[in-house]
């Protein structure tokens, strides 16, 4: 935990870690594509308190009204601004789910330490909420999810629409989210001897995202440490976890939390799974299943 407790260090490893990370994920790209899953994308520009944002937005064919919306965060560990890695996902959840699916490319730390992005994240999603009449979907149906540092800002952006009381979310999907930020990262378990998500990245992360440490338990940022009275009201979660995942341990102790709110819809573990599975996978079995799995729930719960 050498970065975490060294901001100024973090601040300078973000930036390098901003510069080396996306010519990695070139070289580890994803051999998942669905390319048979053809994309009707397009740019919008989303409000927020920090400026415009970019979000990409999906479109399912064929639509013949006002389809629902999804809100998507990508990984990247608050730290890689790759929206692109989420493609693959987004073109199919459009497809199987018949929604569009906003694909946002929100602010990054070290420049825009917490809570920029959860604030964002929830700008982002009142926007996608008002904004469906100019932009062709039905903000009324309306949810939100992410992947690693995603689901942290989906779960976030979910917290701060309960408390403001709008919009209502109809679902949040959580995917092998980051829901304790206060700990030292190597007392998370360790499920197999070679997890696929390194301490480095998770200690830099910290780090360089919550540099001020008394703020690593803030709900927006560790949810795990809440209440389930203080999740009462939230919108209904599906958690996905990957059983070889560093995280797992965190995305079933926050399950708990939601169940014991009444908020919690469903539990999946991927079997033999670890951290961003469905990028790194070898073949696309264990991938379409899993976004079977999940396009199947978001589509029950904003079919009209």
């Amino acid at each position: 935990m050498f970065l975490a407790t060294h901001p100024a260090l973090a601040r300078l490893a973000g930036h390098a870690f901003q510069r080396i990370a996306p010519i990695a994920l070139a070289k580890a790209a994803p051999a998942v594509r669905f390319a048979d899953v053809p994309a009707r994308t397009e740019v919008l520009s989303a409000s927020s308190r920090l400026g415009p944002t970019s979000v990409t937005a999906y479109r399912p064919a064929g639509a013949d009204s006002l389809p629902a919306v999804y809100v998507n965060f990508h990984g990247g560990a608050f730290l890689v601004g790759h929206p692109g890695q989420d493609d693959p996902w987004c073109r199919y959840l459009a497809a199987a789910a018949g929604v569009v699916v906003l694909n946002v490319d929100y602010a990054l730390a070290p420049q825009h330490p917490f809570p920029a992005a959860a604030h964002q994240a929830f700008d982002v999603v009142r926007w996608a909420a008002e904004a469906g009449g100019d932009h062709g979907w039905d903000g009324t149906r309306l949810a939100v999810g992410g992947q690693s540092s995603g689901a942290s800002l989906a779960a976030a952006a979910a917290r701060q629409a309960r408390d403001a009381g709008a919009p209502p979310i109809t679902l949040q999907v959580l995917n092998y989210g980051v829901f304790d930020q206060a700990g030292d990262p190597a007392d998370k378990p360790k499920p197999v001897p070679r997890p696929q998500l390194p301490l480095p990245v998770l200690d830099l992360s910290m780090g360089a995202y919550l540099p001020d440490p008394a703020q690593r338990r803030h709900p927006l940022a560790s949810p795990v440490f809440s209440h389930p009275d203080g999740l009462r009201g939230i919108a209904p979660a599906l958690v996905v976890a990957a059983e070889h995942d560093r995280l797992r341990a965190e995305s079933e102790t926050y399950a708990d939390l939601l169940d014991r709110a009444g908020a919690l819809q469903e539990l999946i573990v991927v079997p033999g799974a670890d951290h961003a599975c469905n990028m790194l996978a070898k073949d696309d079995r264990q991938t379409r299943e899993m976004y079977d799995a999940i396009s199947g729930r978001v589509r029950d719960a904003l079919k009209a």
